[in-house]
């Protein structure tokens, strides 16, 4: 079929869709007949995506799914881009399901052809419409659209097509630009795997993401953090079962473990991490999918030392849980494991063991699990697999380990190979030695000492053995337990009389004065001190876990004397004796403790002791740790956490800040050990250190336990060292805050609501370290955060759980310590939905304070974190004008430049969610602002939607406040606005938004300026200065040249600066600063809109005009009508439908405002130009035709209007309105005012050309006729470009009246040539034989020289001198000569100079011209001259008559004639009639008679 054939069919298929809208089969055909037709030339079907009417309405869907196949047609690929250009447009109006899918069809049509040609390695410019870098702009601004327009968070056909189309969008878009969209990306299949979305898509995907990434040779910091959940993901996908039949299915398992293997390529260490993570899980079918991850990515990996290790630890892992359902797939992972060589590993052992295990003969194991051990351990070494069969605990194996060893010996054998056979020994039986003997009878006698006194009835016996055992040797711990082991059973009988002995037993530690440690040797006291006092602790201890309740009524009496034990101590107090003296309190403690009868008492001593404990902490050094005293001192007071009464808050703050500065302050690791005199030292310290630690951790867990409601305080405790300038006391702090709250996390029922009130100073206290310079504390600080999350997220589930709500489904599986490690975006993200209005505020006010951190990473991350709080909580935040002024104060510091990038990021979110308060405070700013507030509102014009929020409140002042007649005076804030202005569109980023105001915003900003020019501005006045760049100075702007520099700015952000280019070129902006020409300024600058703008933007702008065409505003009056004037210059425009354009237009035309006129001509002007308007135009002519007698503007735009009309009119019309109009255009061809003249002379050669193409007739040729001397007057002017008009209206003139030989030169005249080019034409029309019509010529030249312009004048006469020049005067009658004498000397005392001696000069000429002889002759001699010619006598040849002759010379001749001839009448009659038709002259009529 032919091109124009399928065009026809193509049309009236798709209007047939558009129209009927068919469904179900009848659509299916229409979209097969596209289809068929697009086979042959696919742009034909292609081409009507983007039909006019498309424009605002989604095409059909048959069309759209036809396009989507035809794309991947030959020579469908120049398309591709354009394409693409309108699906972008398409995919924002797309909202029902079926239209969404058919707009995928051709998205995914464009996206797999744009990757063809990509992966083929193309020249994609040459083949395609579209460039590599436009294309991955269009991929990605197409990932943006679908995310941010379209709904994919369910199940359902959408969003699998979607899946799709972004999969091969990866591949195009930019890999800068696709790193940062992974952790969305993650996030949004997170949420699509809760929807139950295809597990095929899903995989499909995530693999196409790494696979992308993977291509630009790394996967990214985002991908790296989201590791665990994409790892997650996989593993999901995985644990789906298999079904053969199901090719998604076969190819959902295939892509994930494709995925795992790319993922380990880029992450070797972190994936198997992440991998083992699964591997201690009690899910069977997590373990089994990690093992066919391990099983398909280790045989493609390096197998390096700590890749072994790692796998190794992850397979015993699974070995000691044995589950069953793993069993198969574990063994054949052993089986790949034996052949990488992991049994020379140190924990090949334990492989082989439980392969034994499963091997032995008595096992229930399936057969095909007992053969693949058989097969296992036949790839065992012979004598390794000997020693296993000799081994005792392997007896139950012992049969199937002989057979597979003799069935290896018997290969060897055959093979020629010895087998090799170890030699056994076995470990002799190990029997009980004498010194194991002889302790358990020294126990026994404690004990049985003890049961003696017990049923003693005499207590004064049992007071003196009492005494004398606690004075026997205690030197061995031994003995120092069979004491108290002794004492606790004597007190089951005889309590008070037991405590009350180790009461005066315990005076040996205090009284100086008895007690027998002061009579040894001084190195031996501190000893023997602490052997006391192990014993009389140990016996309390004994009696404590002896007694049935009676002791805890003399228990805090006890505590009291422990405690005087030490205060009072007799002995110096070094480091052992405290040591001593902890270890036995401790011991005593920790009894006390498990008591379950404690808790029935209060203890009031436990404070007393607690303090004490604290006074031993803060005596530690802080610069060293060279005992355990703070450790145990920490250990002691959380094992007495239990005992009541239960710290109070004050004495909680009191405790945590004293073990906090004891703890954290202490030197580094790596400086401890340096002070350490060897190397067991220094491993001693630095072990003793992070036991240190972890009984500060412990303590914490215990005050949390009591009063969880307490833990923000806690953690706020530690704001000085997590702010430390030192690296180790801000590392120990992170590790404490990220220990508790994982501590409290995984409490499983949060009874007591854990309330922070301060959550947001605790989220920035915690976040700002997410990118601490050092890592650790980075990572430790993500930690931190995701336990904190968890907490609020387990409180908030079990509000909704008490409230009968559904749990929210995938909440905590979106979140995870990698996605929050060096990420303060989503912390504040995942935090914000819990903040209050104020906690919202201190977050921001504090983290304003972290601005100005030394540490660049700091700054930075505090930067961050108000900057993602604002944008996900900005409408709430309070104390808006505190954070304004702060902000604003710290960015007039010296901030680092990624801070003060971001914190103008966060401004600038802040404003875009509280632009009504934001912005008016910035306006307020005194003019001209400095560098950061400029800084700001450039900021402002980078986030889409802050830009619109934005200029919406900037165009809405400047519209409120020139809204009415304003005052004279200046007013300040529409000069701010512009000021603004500036700034914000200087950018790049703003297009789309600008675009989006672009008409309103133009039309506020050019009414804002028509207001400043009228206004007194002071002389130099400087608002706004713009930097020049490095080197340069900055440049002032006044109010206006700002106003100005803002309209330029809009052209250039809306993408239009072919409209700023136009104005240069027409000098746009001298008449915009010119009040009196500003109207003017208006009409060209809407001209460049009409020829660089899209329709659709016309129609923009005329719908908002229309509104105020006739405000009570004269300025918007006059911009609104200019506007809507100029706007109809365009066709679609002038077009539009239900406008009355014309009775708009003749209504202002009637105002008496000379500006209206003016505009409404040159709407009429414009309207002319189209087809349509020329009936109604033609019955204006009249009414236009009033104005060529107007003031000069009126005037050229009454000419244009009427040029127009006859120019663009109907053909029967043009001939009819240049013959009405031509009397009243023919002066203005002459006008003084040079505008005018030019005006005039230009549009009468557009109608001469006009006219000519319908041949005129004699009436309209006389008509033309008459402009000939006008025009070759006024090419006489020194004024180029009226003698350019001139030369081309003539240059039309001729061809109308056929003088074809003057047509050259009237088209090249120029102005050194104009009189020669005149005397050319004269001469040429004295040639002509012509004489009447040079007569007529001369004639009308008379006219002129009356005329009040000297110009006119002189040049009449250089007319008339230059034809009379070319005449041959002597044939001239007398009586045209004098005419012209008469004519010419009339200007003899013109009171010009030059033109007096051009008369002078010009009748000199004259008489030369004539004959010498008397011109004149006596009536007589005329009377003799008549004679002769009736009677027909000679007489001297006969003159030419070059004027008309007057009626009344006719009769005087009659009557002479009468009276000398009278005698003559009858026979002479025939002579006078011949006579009289002789002298009668007739007008020339040149050409046919018709009009």
């Amino acid at each position: 079929m032919a091109t124009p054939r399928c065009q026809k069919v193509t049309d009236i298929i798709v209007d047939y869709m558009k129209t009927m809208k068919p469904e179900g089969e009848l659509e299916e055909l229409c979209t097969e007949v596209l289809l068929a037709l697009g086979f042959q030339s696919p742009g034909i079907v292609i081409f009507k995506l983007w039909d006019r009417w498309h424009l605002n309405n989604l095409p059909p869907n048959g069309l759209l799914v036809a396009v989507g196949r035809l794309i991947f047609c030959q020579g469908a690929d120049p398309y591709i881009g354009v394409t693409w250009e309108y699906i972008l447009h398409l995919l924002r109006m797309a909202q029902k399901e079926d239209d969404m899918l058919a707009v995928c069809h051709v998205l995914k049509g464009l996206v797999i052809s744009a990757r063809k040609h990509l992966d083929l390695g193309t020249k994609n410019d040459e083949i395609m419409d579209i460039t590599q870098e436009a294309l991955s702009i269009k991929a990605y601004l197409t990932l943006r659209v679908l995310f941010n327009r379209w709904s994919l968070r369910s199940n359902n056909k959408v969003t699998e097509e979607a899946l799709v189309i972004i999969g091969h969008l990866f591949f195009l878009i930019p890999p800068s630009k696709l790193k940062n969209q992974v952790n969305r990306l993650t996030r949004w299949l997170m949420t699509l795997m809760s929807a139950k979305v295809a597990p095929f898509y899903i995989s499909q995907c995530i693999f196409q993401l790494i696979d992308a990434l993977a291509l630009s040779g790394c996967g990214g910091i985002n991908l790296e953090s989201q590791l665990g959940n994409i790892i997650g993901m996989l593993f999901k996908q995985l644990s789906e079962t298999v079904e053969d039949s199901n090719h998604h299915s076969v190819q959902n398992h295939s892509l994930a473990l494709k995925a795992f293997y790319i993922l380990t390529k880029l992450y070797n260490d972190r994936v198997v991490t992440l991998i083992r993570e699964n591997v201690e899980s009690k899910d069977p079918a997590k373990i089994v999918s990690t093992i066919q991850i391990f099983t398909d990515v280790l045989q493609k990996v390096p197998q390096t030392e700590q890749l072994k290790n790692e796998v190794m630890h992850s397979v015993i892992i699974m070995i000691q849980e044995d589950l069953k359902p793993v069993r198969r797939a574990l063994l054949n992972f052993i089986e790949m494991l034996i052949q990488h060589d992991y049994l020379a590993l140190p924990q090949g052992s334990i492989i082989i063991n439980y392969v034994i295990k499963l091997s032995e003969s008595d096992c229930s194991n399936e057969e095909d699990i007992q053969l693949t051990c058989s097969k296992i351990l036949q790839m065992v070494t012979l004598p390794k697999l000997i020693t296993l069969v000799c081994q005792p605990s392997n007896t139950l194996a012992f049969v199937p380990l002989s057979k597979m060893a003799t069935k290896m010996a018997l290969r060897a054998r055959s093979l020629g190979q010895v087998p090799y056979l170890s030699s056994f020994h076995l470990r002799p039986t190990q029997f009980i030695s004498p010194q194991k003997l002889l302790t358990h009878l020294v126990a026994f006698l404690y004990k049985f000492f003890g049961f003696t006194l017990r049923t003693s009835r005499n207590i004064k016996m049992v007071q003196m053995m009492l005494s004398a055992i606690l004075q026997t040797v205690h030197e061995e711990l031994q003995e120092r337990e069979g004491i108290a082991v002794a004492l606790s059973i004597v007190s089951m009988k005889h309590l008070k009389v037991t405590l009350d002995q180790l009461q005066a037993y315990s005076a040996i530690l205090t009284d100086k004065n008895s007690s027998s440690i002061l009579k040894l040797m001084k190195e031996h006291q501190q000893r023997e001190w602490g052997l006391v006092c192990n014993i009389i602790y140990l016996s309390y201890s004994k009696i404590i876990s002896e007694s049935k309740g009676a002791i805890f009524m003399h228990l805090d009496d006890i505590l009291a004397i422990v405690l005087q034990h030490y205060r009072n101590c007799i002995v110096e107090k070094d480091k052992n004796l405290k040591l001593e003296y902890l270890d036995a309190l401790t011991k005593l403690i920790n009894i006390l403790s498990s008591q379950p009868m404690a808790f029935q008492f209060k203890f009031p001593q436990k404070i007393e002791i607690v303090t004490f404990m604290m006074e031993l902490i803060r005596e530690e050094p802080l610069n060293s740790i060279s005992s355990s005293i703070r450790q145990r001192a920490m250990n002691f007071i959380t094992n007495f956490r239990k005992l009541h009464p239960l710290t109070e808050v004050e004495e909680r703050t009191e405790l945590l800040q004293t073990c906090f500065q004891s703890v954290l302050c202490l030197p580094s690791t790596e400086d401890l050990q340096k002070e350490a005199s060897s190397s067991q030292e220094a491993q001693a310290t630095e072990d003793l250190l992070m036991e240190t630690l972890q009984s500060l951790l412990r303590l914490m867990e215990t005050l949390i336990v009591e009063m969880p409601s307490q833990i923000q305080y806690c953690l706020e405790h530690l704001n000085i060292w997590l702010n430390s300038q030192n690296d180790n006391e801000r590392e120990r702090a992170m590790w404490c805050a990220a220990r508790i709250l994982g501590f409290t996390a995984k409490w499983n029922n949060f009874g007591v609501e854990i309330k922070f009130s301060r959550l947001g100073c605790l989220v920035r206290l915690l976040a700002m370290r997410c990118q601490d310079p050092v890592d650790n504390i980075c990572f430790l600080s993500s930690q931190a955060v995701y336990n904190l999350y968890r907490i609020l997220l387990l409180q908030k589930q079990m509000q909704r759980k008490k409230q009968g709500l559904w749990e929210e489904e995938g909440k905590s599986e979106v979140y995870s310590a990698n996605v929050f490690y060096n990420n303060t975006f989503e912390i504040a993200k995942a935090f914000a939905e819990y903040f209050t209005e104020m906690q919202l505020t201190h977050l921001v006010l504090t983290a304003m304070e972290g601005l100005t951190d030394s540490k660049a990473t700091v700054s930075l991350a505090a930067a961050q974190l108000m900057s993602a709080v604002m944008k996900e909580r900005g409408r709430d935040m309070i104390k808006i004008e505190e954070i304004v002024e702060g902000i604003v104060g710290r960015l007039n510091l010296q901030l680092e430049p990624n801070t003060k990038e971001e914190t103008m990021r966060a401004m600038c979110l802040l404003a875009g969610n509280n632009t009504h308060r934001v912005v008016p405070m910035l306006l307020n700013k005194t003019l001209p602002w400095d560098r950061t507030n400029l800084a700001l509102w450039k900021a402002f014009g980078t986030r889409r939607e802050t830009t619109i929020s934005v200029l919406q409140l900037l165009i809405g002042i400047l519209e409120k406040l020139h809204s009415r007649e304003e005052s004279r005076e200046m007013a300040f804030q529409p000069v701010a606005v512009t000021c603004a202005l500036c700034e914000m569109l200087s950018g790049s980023l703003c297009q789309e938004a600008v675009q989006e105001l672009y008409p309103r915003l133009l039309l506020a900003i050019l009414h804002h300026l028509y207001w400043v020019i009228e206004q007194n501005v002071p002389q130099k006045m400087v608002v706004y200065n713009r930097e020049e760049g490095p080197g340069r100075k900055s440049k002032p702007f006044d109010p206006t040249s700002c106003a100005l520099e803002v309209v330029k700015l809009v052209f250039v952000a809306a993408a239009y600066e072919g409209v700023v280019v136009y104005a240069n070129q027409h000098h746009c902006w001298d008449l915009l600063s010119s009040p009196k020409f500003y109207y003017i300024g208006i009409m060209d600058l809407t001209s460049g809109i009409v020829k660089n703008c899209e329709p659709a933007i016309l129609h923009r702008i005329l719908n908002l005009i229309r509104n105020i065409l006739y405000s009570s505003n004269y300025h918007r009056r006059i911009l609104a009508r200019t506007f809507y004037a100029q706007l109809l210059w365009h066709r679609s425009v002038a077009q539009t439908v239900g406008q009355d354009f014309l009775g708009n237009l003749i209504k202002w035309t009637n105002e008496p405002n000379i500006i209206m006129k003016e505009v409404g001509l040159r709407g009429i002007s414009n309207l002319a130009l189209h087809p349509g308007q020329s009936e109604s135009l033609k019955s204006q002519v009249p009414f236009l035709r009033d104005f060529l007698k107007n003031e000069a503007r009126v005037t050229m735009q009454a000419v244009k209007s009427l040029r127009n009309i006859i120019c663009f009119g109907k053909q029967q019309n043009t001939k009819v309105v240049f013959c009405s109009i031509s009397k009243q255009l023919r002066p203005l061809i002459n006008d003084e005012r040079d505008l005018v003249k030019i005006s005039a002379t230009s549009a009468l050669g557009h109608m001469l050309h006009r006219v000519h193409k319908f041949k005129p007739g004699a009436i309209t040729r006389r008509e033309i006729y008459s402009f000939l001397v006008p025009l070759l007057l006024s090419i006489q002017d020194n004024n180029t470009e009226v003698v350019k008009a001139c030369g081309g209206a003539l240059t039309e003139w001729t061809k109308v009246i056929g003088w074809s030989s003057l047509t050259q030169t009237f088209q090249h005249t120029t102005l050194s040539d104009h009189i020669q080019v005149l005397e050319e034409t004269c001469k040429y029309l004295v040639g002509t034989k012509k004489i009447q019509l040079v007569g007529e010529f001369l004639s009308q030249s008379f006219d002129f020289l009356t005329s009040p312009q000297s110009f006119l004048r002189e040049a009449a006469i250089n007319f008339i001198g230059l034809t009379i020049k070319r005449l041959t005067m002597k044939r001239i009658h007398e009586d045209d000569v004098e005419l012209l004498q008469n004519a010419i000397g009339s200007l003899r005392n013109d009171p010009v100079e030059s033109i007096q001696s051009l008369v002078t000069t010009t009748l000199k000429n004259l008489d030369e011209y004539l004959n010498p002889e008397s011109i004149s002759a006596s009536r007589m001699s005329q009377l003799s001259n008549n004679i002769f010619k009736v009677t027909g006598m000679k007489t001297s040849e006969r003159k030419k008559r070059l004027f008309k002759t007057v009626k009344q010379e006719r009769d005087d001749d009659d009557n002479q004639k009468k009276n000398i001839w009278n005698w003559l009448r009858g026979p002479l009659n025939s002579l006078c009639n011949w006579h009289n038709r002789r002298v009668k002259t007739t007008p020339l009529i040149i050409g046919n008679s018709d009009k």
